[in-house]
């Protein structure tokens, strides 16, 4: 056992056997004793206390080196008391009641070792903790940084699965099929995300629960809990079959429309078409010189009979186009022809023939009027067609001028020409429309060609009523003519001057003459 009283005996706190004189034995008494006598300018000596810190040291370590240490400085080495203990144990000091000491002393080393072993305890623990709280803060931070984008994607497709769509083709919807369908294919991809994300928020709270730490609240890095990732996505499972839906009763919508589509342009191909093939028909019937005019005008009312009797295929038209307008169809990629085309085209071949059978039947009364031979009509259709260039009926003021020179009318580019040309294009184009019909070209030629028969013939028929006279007078028209043709002549003629003159004698011949060019008497 270590004897305190005898390691208190074995050194004393004062001055060496070289500063007294004495030996270095001596109790604490005599040095307490002594004290009063030491000079205390040497208490305060820096190299005096030097010494004595050297000294001690070197007394201490004697005694330590048989536990196998030493210290080098008082002051640290001594601070905790474990080397203290340590060589209170070494010196075994002979000491009256050294049990109870060592009692002591072992009690308070067995405390200290049981404090040390406490605070290795508590050390591991915080550590302990402090790693699991680092595990839930990174799993935390995982969750965060997955569950953000995963919950912009939820929200984008609830966006887009309730998002209006409008299409007009059948194209349009089956793209759209298409896209769904490859969205549909991603949600087991996305299903396996949420787990996921759900899997690391439930590790983080095992981890807490198993460790019995009270967590301080919710996900620091982010407000996207697990119920909301849950809600949007039963949100999203709901949403889906519903688009799957809609977009196939558009799809069925669409192929209705489609239907429409074809079975309109499958007429419209037809009748548009025959429409444009009967305008050019009767365009040719019209300028063509085959048979007579009476042979042209069967033609055409056989035309007109084919028309009418066409009619029914325009309203089955009609009634397709009413379907497609009912569905809102505005476009049609299978043809080029519109309702109001087909209209526009049937309405102008109505016009057309009509007014090519009134022409025909206008130049059948002209030409018996004149007395105009079928050889001279298709002299003048001839003459017609030739400078009608672009075969549209009419002929403009420079194509009209050229078929007269080719007749031998003098309208060429001089004063007088011009002048002639102007007094014609009044006569064939009262309207000023700068277009010539073959109607007034004829009737300008038919008026050319009988003109002098006509002036000879109203001579005769005036030298019959007078009674082969020269003259003629008023009592004979107003008993021969009408009455207003009466007074229009009695008006009009000038007095006959002739030797076998009477009195009131008209001049027929020279009213006749006058009258060339002026009436169809």
């Amino acid at each position: 056992m270590v004897d305190y009283h005898a390691a208190n005996q074995s050194y004393q706190y004062g001055p060496s056997s070289a500063g007294n004189g004495a030996g270095g034995g001596g109790s604490m008494g005599d040095y307490m004793a002594q004290e009063d006598d030491w000079d205390r300018d040497l208490l305060l000596d820096p190299a005096w206390e030097k010494q004595q810190r050297k000294t001690f040291t070197a007394w201490c370590n004697s005694h330590l080196r048989k536990a196998g240490t030493q210290i080098e400085n008082i002051d640290e080495d001594f601070r905790d008391g474990l080397k203290l203990m340590l060589l209170l144990e070494v010196i075994e000091l002979d000491y009256y009641d050294s049990h109870n000491v060592n009692t002591r002393c072992q009690k308070i080393c067995d405390q200290w070792d049981a404090l040390g072993s406490l605070t290795h305890s508590r050390r591991e623990a915080l550590e302990k903790t402090e790693k699991q709280l680092e595990a839930i803060d990174q799993l935390h931070l995982e969750y965060a940084k997955r569950a953000a984008p995963f919950n912009n994607w939820m929200e984008s497709a609830m966006e887009d699965l309730q998002d209006m769509f409008i299409v007009h083709t059948i194209e349009e919807i089956e793209g759209l099929i298409s896209a769904h369908d490859q969205f549909k294919s991603t949600l087991p991809d996305a299903d396996r995300e949420r787990e996921a994300i759900l899997a690391i928020h439930k590790e983080a709270q095992r981890i807490a629960e198993s460790n019995h730490i009270k967590l301080s609240g919710s996900n620091p890095y982010t407000t996207v809990t697990p119920q909301i990732i849950n809600s949007k996505w039963e949100k999203v499972q709901q949403l889906v079959p519903k688009r799957d839906h809609a977009l196939l009763e558009e799809q069925s919508k669409q192929q209705s429309n489609e239907h429409l589509r074809r079975q309109f342009a499958s007429q419209a191909n037809v009748v548009g078409p025959w429409i444009q093939t009967k305008m050019e028909e009767i365009g040719r019937i019209s300028i063509e010189m085959n048979g007579t005019l009476e042979d042209q005008l069967s033609h055409l009312k056989q035309y007109e009979r084919s028309i009418v009797d066409y009619k029914p295929n325009l309203d089955l038209l009609e009634q397709q186009h009413q379907l497609i307008q009912e569905a809102l169809i505005f476009d049609n990629k299978h043809t080029n022809y519109t309702m109001e085309h087909i209209r526009v085209g049937w309405e102008q071949l109505l016009t057309t023939i009509a007014r090519t059978i009134n022409e025909v039947e206008n130049q059948i009364l002209t030409r018996d009027a004149k007395g105009i031979s079928q050889e001279q009509m298709q002299e003048f259709r001839a003459s017609f067609n030739h400078f009608d260039k672009d075969h549209g009926g009419a002929l403009g003021p420079e194509e009209f001028k050229a078929c007269l020179i080719s007749l031998g009318y003098d309208v060429e580019n001089d004063r007088q020409g011009e002048a002639e040309f102007n007094r014609i294009m009044s006569l064939v184009d009262p309207n000023h429309s700068g277009l010539v019909t073959f109607q007034a070209f004829i009737d300008f030629m038919s008026r050319e060609t009988t003109d002098t028969d006509t002036a000879d013939q109203v001579i005769a028929s005036f030298k019959v009523l007078a009674g082969d006279k020269n003259f003629i007078t008023a009592e004979e028209l107003r008993r021969e003519l009408p009455p207003d043709q009466a007074e229009y002549c009695i008006a009009r003629m000038a007095p006959y001057q002739g030797p076998d003159a009477v009195p009131g004698a008209l001049d027929y011949k020279s009213f006749s003459t006058a009258l060339y060019g002026e009436s169809d008497l």
